[in-house]
């Protein structure tokens, strides 16, 4: 079995493969940058003994991570609670994707995963949006290489600092008010954090449309995908699970077992 770790800035997503490829258990944890290794590895096990899969079962594990402090915690995790160092991902892993970002190296992990994961399944080109702490875009161009993208601050940063920076307005929860125009405070900001990043994306998407001249396909992850992707014309599909199949299909080509 592979265990699979996609490590953000603000939630860990973890994912057990069996050995046909077929997604066997997945979780979602909240990232502490000064976590141990021995917290990370008994927080795994103890996930892991909640679908019946022991320790001793999981073969590989593979990780992206934008959280540089982490990695020495992951690998401290593998090998003491697993018996495998994990295969960390990077620019220099993946040598069928062209990166024509400058320098390479720049581009997240996760970034690079996605962009892996898309064109696998839907070829190119294809756009990656991925609502997390920030909102990235990734553009795969039509020769199949990775081009760059667009990084813009993600919706739930923007309801924080629309609460802690205006007195009086309150924290909202994230969400599809019933009508553009708020009729109280709280639906108000909702429209506004709600439908104007549904049209931030669909208006940076057009504008990629543009620069590529050609139509890609649009896949929605992370954890405001199905939150905000819904309203977002443009997104053709949404896809929570993407990181963690390219993660997978990076083992696979790549990996050390």
């Amino acid at each position: 079995m592979l265990l699979a770790i996609d490590i953000g800035n603000t939630q860990t997503q973890l994912g057990v493969f069996d050995t046909a490829g077929e997604l066997v258990g997945e979780w979602r944890l909240s990232t502490h940058r000064d976590r141990t290794g021995d917290e990370l590895g008994i927080s795994v096990r103890n996930l892991l003994a909640l679908q019946s899969i022991e320790p001793a079962a999981i073969g590989g594990i593979i990780a992206a991570s934008v959280v540089p402090p982490l990695t020495a915690a992951l690998e401290r995790m593998g090998d003491r609670y697993f018996g495998h160092a994990p295969v960390m991902v990077d620019a220099g892993l993946v040598d069928d994707l062209p990166i024509l970002y400058e320098p390479p190296e720049a581009v997240g992990a996760d970034r690079i995963v996605n962009a892996v994961a898309a064109r696998e399944k839907h070829g190119s080109p294809v756009v990656v949006v991925d609502f997390g702490t920030a909102t990235t875009f990734d553009v795969v161009d039509t020769e199949g290489a990775y081009l760059g993208g667009v990084i813009a601050t993600g919706v739930g940063v923007s309801a924080d600092a629309l609460f802690h920076r205006a007195a009086r307005l309150p924290r909202v929860h994230v969400a599809q008010p019933e009508a553009v125009i708020g009729r109280n405070t709280t639906a108000s900001v909702q429209a506004g954090l709600f439908f104007g990043y549904a049209e931030m994306v669909d208006g940076l998407l057009a504008r990629i449309v543009d620069e590529l001249a050609a139509e890609p396909r649009v896949v929605a992850t992370g954890g405001w995908s199905a939150t905000i992707g819904e309203a977002c014309t443009r997104v053709d599909e949404i896809d929570p699970l993407l990181t963690l199949q390219g993660l997978r299909l990076i083992h696979q080509r790549y990996g050390r077992a």
